[in-house]
């Protein structure tokens, strides 16, 4: 519907005969600020100060001869709500040229100040979205309980609804690129962490494996020295037994230690002369 005022307009402080429910004044700084990173000067926009001003307003049909209005609510609270800029003017700074060095030492330059006054004028046509009551025989357009949007837009129905289902269908886009970026980076995780257990298990077999084959060459070597040791000279314990001792028949000395006996040669295990001694071959 168009704008009505119920009571009385705003009237623009800078445009003769401009008449509105919404009155915004805006008074905001431009400034360079110098970037010590890149080594530039930046653009620096500052809000000094900003004042809203508003009268109730209905929103009425666009056909004559309907006698149906409804009254907007906190229209400050609506999505979608444009104001017309109705006036402009840009302030520029006068700078001397103490200023201006002062300015490149302190790294701020500013530029001047803007002056804007928007305006939701009277007889403009918008699209309200929200919950309707009833109050005392009027219709009352107000922000939903719920938490749910609240739209007061210069768009009609079936551009605000497409504007709408345009951010929806980017959101899901977005929703399902991030969804599979998420997925590829988890897969990535859980790939690597099951490579890097993997590879622990192998290192954790092999470890196992070595130390097996540490225990059997131990045994083994252990084996080989008892019978080393058994087969061993009972007098040196360093050479193999390689003698037979008569008549007694003890194994128990090598050559060289049955030469080393002395006279009259005993055998070392049972002190019987020896008579003769027999060679022994191990094979």
């Amino acid at each position: 519907g168009a704008v009505r005022s119920a009571k009385e307009t705003l009237s623009s402080q800078f445009v003769e005969g401009c008449q509105g429910v919404v009155q915004r004044l805006t008074l905001q700084e431009h400034k360079m600020v110098w970037n010590r990173t890149t080594h530039l000067w930046n653009d620096c926009e500052k809000i000094i100060h900003q004042r809203t001003n508003t009268a109730p307003f209905d929103l009425v049909p666009l056909e004559d001869g309907a006698d149906v209005s409804v009254r907007v609510m906190k229209p400050l609270e609506a999505s979608e709500l444009s104001l017309e800029t109705v006036y402009e003017k840009f302030h520029p700074s006068i700078q001397s040229f103490t200023d201006v060095i002062g300015h490149y030492i302190s790294g701020e330059r500013p530029k001047g100040i803007q002056e804007t006054e928007q305006m939701l004028k009277v007889g403009t046509t918008l699209t309200g979205v929200g919950e309707l009551v009833l109050d005392n025989n009027t219709i009352k357009l107000q922000p939903p309980k719920q938490g749910l949007q609240y739209y007061l837009s210069s768009l009609d129905f079936d551009e605000l609804l497409q504007k709408q289902e345009s951010s929806v269908r980017l959101w899901k886009i977005l929703t399902v690129v991030f969804g599979l970026a998420t997925c590829a980076v988890l897969f990535f995780l859980l790939r690597k962490q099951y490579r890097h257990q993997r590879e622990k298990r192998r290192l954790k077999q092999m470890q196992d494996e070595f130390r097996q084959a540490q225990e059997r060459l131990v045994r083994e070597g252990s084996a080989e020295s008892g019978e080393t040791l058994k087969n061993a000279c009972a007098v040196c314990l360093s050479n193999t037994k390689a003698c037979v001792f008569l008549e007694c028949g003890h194994v128990c000395s090598c050559n060289e230690c049955y030469r080393a006996l002395p006279e009259p040669k005993k055998c070392p295990i049972c002190r019987q002369a020896i008579s003769r001694v027999v060679p022994l071959y191990n094979s």
